[in-house]
């Protein structure tokens, strides 16, 4: 099954994928490097992720409670 997730690539050609993937193994991929830049929400998103897995990894994180 196809599957389409976001990126941002950085200026060395690191690519970040900013959704999850699932695959059985190994698996070719195509890489489509838009003209835009990255911005909110994606940029936004590599910035906070290393922040947001500390609180998210401290204890009692399991009781938060998010607001709609």
């Amino acid at each position: 099954m196809i599957q389409t997730v976001e990126a941002v690539v950085d200026a060395s050609g690191k690519v970040q994928l900013l959704g999850e993937v699932s695959v059985p193994g190994p698996r070719r991929a195509l890489v489509t490097v838009l003209e835009e830049p990255a911005v909110v929400p994606g940029e936004a998103a590599l910035l906070a992720e290393a922040a947001l897995a500390e609180d998210w990894s401290r204890a009692g994180g399991e009781s938060c409670v998010v607001a709609p």
